[in-house]
């Protein structure tokens, strides 16, 4: 009887053990993947405030001494970086209003009608996901050329009131999680299909519509190649390509460039700790394919 009390007592402190080991591992590997974000971000901050000199100096150090604030003033002063800073604002929010509404209209369609042919165009629309973004380049460029939309914004915000095919996959998984029941009682109350999306479906729906919402911000907001592509004038920059003229120079602005990147980063940052509950919840939810209570 003892042997057996000891045997048990063994097996309960091992089990603990191995608790308390992969707790410490996990927490140990969160903590090196938490210094490997950081870091880069700390050095970039504190470029920010050094002057041209410590910049190149060798070997480097973390800390300026003494920090020139002045940076930050300056690049408003050196180039139109407010400007910038308004056209991707205004980019990111009309396509993130343009692809949440889109996206959400055919991901309804998909999830709660029934009509002939839906699971094969619904196939045919998770294809187009595998059609590489350089193939449509040069077609992309021609057709906005034919309708005069060069050095506009158009390029890059109409497309996205046509959705995309992640995003519209993303809400109509969502969508089939909520119970149809409740369309059911919205018929019985004489609600439409355009009632039951915005009364019920919407509302059910906002962790998917804020992780939608939040790949789409920040898709906008840090896109070079269609800036690049389509604008030609500064004044119609947007952040990212503004931010490729401090290295375009003979001698880039390095100090600059890093506080200039500093004060990009501050409003996706800022967004996604605003919505992040919605964005963890949306895509938790999808991917475990739970029912909302």
């Amino acid at each position: 009887m003892t042997n057996l009390v000891i045997s048990r007592d063994r097996s309960v402190l091992k089990a603990k053990v191995e608790r308390v080991a992969e707790r410490v591992l996990i927490h140990t590997l969160l903590v090196l993947g938490t210094i490997l974000v950081l870091v880069p971000f700390a050095w970039t901050l504190s470029t920010s405030l050094k002057s041209d000199k410590q910049v190149l100096e060798f070997p480097p150090s973390w800390i300026p001494s003494p920090p020139i604030w002045y940076n930050y003033v300056e690049i408003f002063e050196a180039r139109p970086f407010l400007v910038w800073y308004k056209n991707s604002l205004f980019v990111a929010a009309v396509c993130l209003f343009g692809e949440v509404l889109s996206s959400a209209i055919v991901a309804y369609g998909f999830a709660r009608l029934r009509f002939k042919g839906r699971n094969v165009l619904f196939f045919v629309l998770l294809s187009t996901m595998m059609i590489p973004f350089h193939l449509l380049i040069v077609p992309r460029f021609v057709m906005f050329k034919v309708f005069g939309w060069l050095n506009t914004f158009r390029p890059m915000t109409i497309p996205a009131f046509f959705g995309s095919a992640f995003s519209i996959f993303l809400l109509r998984q969502y969508f089939m999680t909520i119970p149809l029941d409740l369309d059911d009682a919205a018929k019985i109350d004489g609600a439409g299909y355009l009632q039951t999306f915005l009364r019920i479906i919407l509302p059910l729906a906002k962790p998917a519509l804020g992780a939608v919402a939040i790949f789409q911000f920040m898709s906008s907001w840090r896109d070079f190649t269609g800036p690049l592509i389509y604008l030609s004038s500064e004044e119609n920059y947007t952040l990212p390509l503004g931010l490729y003229t401090y290295q375009a120079d003979y001698f880039p602005e390095w100090n600059l460039f890093m506080a200039a990147s500093v004060i990009a980063m501050v409003l996706p940052i800022v967004v996604f700790l605003i919505a992040q509950k919605y964005f963890i919840s949306g895509l938790a939810l999808v991917g475990t394919g739970g029912t909302k209570g």
